[in-house]
């Protein structure tokens, strides 16, 4: 009896070990093959787990001009664990990096896994992989692994496409999906639509010998899963236009922002400097982005969104729009000007006394609109200085200023249009008056836009009270595939009647005799716009100018800034009306004044 009782106790405890040991080699197998990292089988081979990186999505233009493909590239995999007895000098040699390069990346790979599969060094270019695979065999634990590489063929719109990155702590902390050495969308469209360009990865089982050479997939691929691509975007970019854009920026600092009025996409988004897209790819990347960040000219500044300016006499129409909406502004309404000699605001120019409205627009007037604004704060109807300044800044953010349009633009700034709290603060509740901030009835003081918006402003001329949302992506996967939430227009706060007028006045700006941009003017186009100077306190004065074309059925609405050049009619004006034209005729009739903008460099002074 007592045998019996021992020997079934023997066999409870040997199945208890028999259960714990499958356990044990399930798990074994789970971490070494499916977790797949490497299992010396009874050939010697070694069972590898690659990824299979997916080709980021294609981004082409409006006109489905290739603008951003993925090109063959490889990365440089280490398994630590397997690591031993290499010569470590002549490693670096081949891969021309430093000892010390060498022990940060072995130190890196060790603190992610040393069992696992890790990348040593990133998107090596085909033109160089040859050299360094012929070698390899010679340095155990290391292989080459296929990744894809973002290439710009038309090295246009550096700072719209953007860049891609490799994955810090945070995001892969945030977003299973990425591994470390992974990339990641860091700025532009590249961020804006990163989780539909990415694609999903795929994986394979590979069986190696001991010099890292392929033997063949795993049970004939019967882990393996296939990748999937990213899809592909159309952009709302005209390319050529983009092109001539940062053609005529050359040795200026500043931007351009063309939007089409009918849909919101943007057409031309260009900001100066520019650089090459092609300089943040492959190995070269991490030294190119310090040079880059280095330059004082701030390069990878794109500034048509992240530019903030006082918009100078470009906001006249906006002060207009609201004086005529609250009734405190006509048509026929008259203000007089002495010209320089004028205060509490002085004019840039003497011309004819007193004005009405159209006529002010059209010469640009200063002590006109600081009448038109103190007007506005004194007869608004809301009580007071503050409650019509409440209802003044009420219609100015309808107008898209003082806010982010949180389309599909990373990184964009919402400029500034300050509340009454802000005033309140600084001079004290009911101690402040029209006179006190008369500097905003011609767009300076505290106010601050973003070149899209002033573009925006254009744009809700064009349409008489509306907009769409400025968008940079007209499809996705196909070029009708549209972004839903950019089909719906955004209605301001001012009628539609209110903007008839304005229209008729900034065809004036080009089409009148003492219009400040006549000498700008297109035959044959009619070209409505208004000349911005805005005072600069760190320098000289920026040149600004907004437009739309043609009048009769606008197509075209435009910002144009150059910053320390002076006059809006000199230099911002000729700009816009050429990028009109290029957009409208596709070519240029006027050699003489695209010449003149082509050859000036404002930054050198020449």
């Amino acid at each position: 009896m007592v045998n019996r009782n021992l020997s079934e106790r023997k066999i409870i405890i040997i199945g208890i070990f028999i259960i714990v040991g499958l356990i044990f080699l399930a798990r074994l197998f789970y971490i070494q093959v499916v977790d797949a990292s490497y299992v010396i089988s009874a050939e010697s081979n070694v069972l590898r787990k690659n990824t299979i990186y997916p080709n980021r999505g294609v981004i082409f233009d409006r006109k489905g001009k290739l603008l951003v493909y993925d090109e063959a590239a490889y990365d440089l995999m280490v398994i630590p664990r397997q690591v031993k007895d290499i010569d470590t000098a002549e490693f670096c040699r081949l891969l021309e990096i430093t000892i010390e390069d060498f022990r940060t990346r072995i130190k890196k790979a060790i603190n992610y896994s040393r069992y696992k599969p890790t990348i040593f060094i990133a998107q090596i270019k085909k033109n160089e992989i040859g050299f360094i695979e012929e070698r390899l065999y010679k340095f155990q634990g290391f292989f080459i692994q296929s990744r894809s590489l973002r290439i710009y063929p038309t090295q246009i719109a550096a700072h719209t496409l953007g860049y891609v990155g490799e994955v810090d702590d945070r995001e892969i902390a945030a977003d299973p999906y990425y591994k470390m050495g992974d990339f990641i969308g860091r700025s532009g469209i590249e961020k804006a639509y990163e989780k539909v360009l990415r694609g999903e990865k795929g994986f394979n089982i590979v069986m190696v010998d001991v010099h890292n050479r392929e033997q063949g997939h795993y049970k004939n691929g019967k882990y393996d899963t296939s990748a999937v691509l990213g899809q592909n975007l159309y952009l709302s970019l005209d390319a050529d236009l983009q092109a001539y854009g940062e053609k005529l920026m050359v040795n200026k600092i500043g931007s351009i922002v063309a939007i089409d009025p009918e849909t919101g996409e943007i057409l031309a988004f260009v900001t100066s400097p520019v650089y090459d897209p092609n300089l943040l790819v492959g190995r070269a990347r991490g030294e190119n982005f310090r040079k880059l960040m280095a330059d004082t000219s701030k390069p990878l500044m794109n500034r048509a969104i992240m530019g903030t300016y006082p918009p100078g006499s470009t906001f006249k129409m906006a002060n207009a729009l609201i004086g005529l909406q609250m009734g405190t502004l006509f048509e026929s309404t008259a203000y007089s000007c002495s010209g320089p000699r004028t205060s509490p605001i002085k004019c840039s120019h003497n011309h004819k006394s007193p004005l009405q409205l159209r006529e002010a627009i059209e010469q640009s007037c200063n002590p006109y609109f600081w009448n038109v604004y103190k007007a506005i704060l004194e007869r608004g109807g809301y009580g007071s200085t503050e409650g019509n300044y409440n209802k003044w800044r009420e219609h100015i953010l309808s107008l898209g200023f003082g806010k982010k349009y949180n389309t599909d633009i990373p990184f964009e700034l919402s400029g500034n249009i300050p509340s009454s709290t802000y005033f309140n603060k600084i001079y004290g509740v009911d101690h402040w008056r029209a006179l006190t901030v008369r500097s905003l009835g011609i767009g300076q003081g505290e106010i601050t836009v973003t070149p899209l918006q002033n573009a925006n402003m254009a744009v809700i001329i064009a349409n008489k009270g509306y907009y769409y949302p400025p968008h940079l992506v007209k499809g996705i996967g196909s070029p009708d595939n549209v972004v839903e939430a950019f089909t719906h227009p955004v209605q301001t706060t001012i009628d539609p009647v209110n903007f008839i007028v304005l229209q008729e006045a900034m065809l004036e700006v080009f089409e009148g005799s003492h219009g400040t941009a006549r000498w700008a003017k297109l035959e044959g186009v009619k070209i409505c716009g208004k000349t911005g100077t805005a005072q600069n306190p760190h320098g000289k004065d920026h040149s600004m100018f907004i437009a739309f074309a043609p009048l009769e059925d606008p197509k075209i609405a435009m910002s144009v800034i150059v910053e320390n050049a002076g006059f809006g009619s000199v230099w911002a004006a000729p700009i816009a009306s050429l990028m009109i034209e290029k957009y409208l005729h596709d070519t240029i009739s006027r050699p003489e004044v695209e010449l003149r903008i082509l050859d000036a460099d404002l930054i050198h002074g020449k």
